[in-house]
């Protein structure tokens, strides 16, 4: 059939209410194949013109697939649960698109919760996200310690993954950047523009990302021969306490002139701090950050910063997920990404004007 014949037979059956009938017969298909050609998950079981036609007829009758319905057929949601510690963090934009994107294409819909960093909220948060029957769940809050919103998932028999941080325990699959690595290109790339007394604004050393940042920083001063003491650990990951630890880093170790910071929001505190003291980053400090978060490009001066795969952690995070759900023996894996170090203006040689 035609795509003429196709919105000839469509405007035959506008009169009609749009039901999936209405679709196969305008498609000129069976009701059965109409139905493959619309669910996302069946719809390669089917000749690719023939999802084009059912689909043109269905977008002109204004036809919608009841998900739920189906959902209450298959005893499936195919829905995904996804809970993130703070949704003004500009990191969790990427690596939610690269997980709405991989789940999508495999005929799931997510459901995002900004869950806090309060344990007892975070907890709260999963049981509704349970509650509505979702079939996995990503995390992206967990501690490094026995996390008890994991021991949830895992008590409720749901299959969970979690993304950029881990949990030392190692229950579920995670995908996460090679932090210490990554702590590794920041000292790396400040020693050899001749700086030598180098700080660390860590994140929380309950979090897995503040613990290995930690260690990438002391292996690679260590390995540089440099003295790796200069460390202060952030209380939250946020440019308020990113500025109240650059306070105490800089009060104790005064003589610094570069600082690696545990992520890009903490690298901001520094910012913050180093204009209320009348200091100049880069000419008096040089700073690095960590993400690379959307727009550190657009900041004073451009943050030099190492750059983590967001969307592509989200996006393998969505697979293991969805090799989960179909296979409750599937592998526990950890999936590490590589990181890159983008150099922008925030840093600079030591001791050039």
């Amino acid at each position: 059939m035609l795509m003429t014949e196709v919105l000839a037979a469509v405007n035959e059956t506008t009169r009609l209410p749009a039901t999936l009938q209405s679709v196969a017969d305008a498609a000129g298909v069976h009701r059965s194949t109409a139905s493959r050609a619309l669910n996302p998950a069946a719809a390669h079981l089917v000749a690719p013109e023939v999802v084009e036609r059912v689909q043109a007829a269905a977008r002109s009758l204004g036809y919608r697939r009841d998900v739920l319905a189906a959902g209450l057929r298959t005893k499936r949601s195919r829905l995904v649960g996804i809970a993130v510690p703070d949704m003004a963090n500009l990191v969790f934009a990427p690596i939610l698109s690269g997980i709405e994107e991989t789940l999508s294409a495999n005929g799931y819909s997510a459901l995002i919760a900004n869950a806090g960093t309060d344990v007892n909220r975070q907890i709260e948060v999963v049981d509704q996200l349970i509650g509505r029957r979702v079939e996995g769940l990503v995390l992206a809050t967990v501690q490094q310690d026995n996390d008890p919103v994991l021991t949830r998932c895992l008590e409720a028999g749901v299959p969970t993954v979690l993304v950029n941080r881990t949990e030392a325990r190692s229950r579920v699959p995670s995908v996460i950047s090679d932090d210490v690595n990554g702590m590794r290109l920041a000292v790396e790339h400040l020693v050899g523009l001749g700086h030598h007394r180098i700080g660390h604004l860590a994140g929380p050393q309950n979090l897995s990302t503040g613990l290995l940042r930690l260690r990438g920083f002391c292996e690679a001063m260590q390995g540089a021969g440099l003295d790796a003491s200069a460390v202060v650990s952030a209380a939250a990951y946020t440019r308020e306490a990113g500025k109240a630890a650059a306070a105490t880093l800089l009060d104790r170790f005064p003589d610094l002139t570069a600082i690696a910071a545990g992520n890009d929001l903490l690298a901001l505190g520094v910012y913050q701090e180093l204009a209320a003291r009348g200091l100049s980053c880069p000419v008096d400090v040089s700073v690095v950050g960590h993400n690379d978060m959307p727009l550190m490009d657009m900041v004073h001066p451009p943050l030099t910063s190492v750059r983590i795969r967001h969307q592509e952690m989200g996006a393998e995070a969505a697979r293991l997920l969805l090799d989960q759900i179909s296979n409750s023996g599937a592998e526990i894996a950890t999936r590490v990404t590589t990181p890159e170090l983008i150099v922008r203006g925030s840093t600079k040689h030591c001791g050039q004007p």
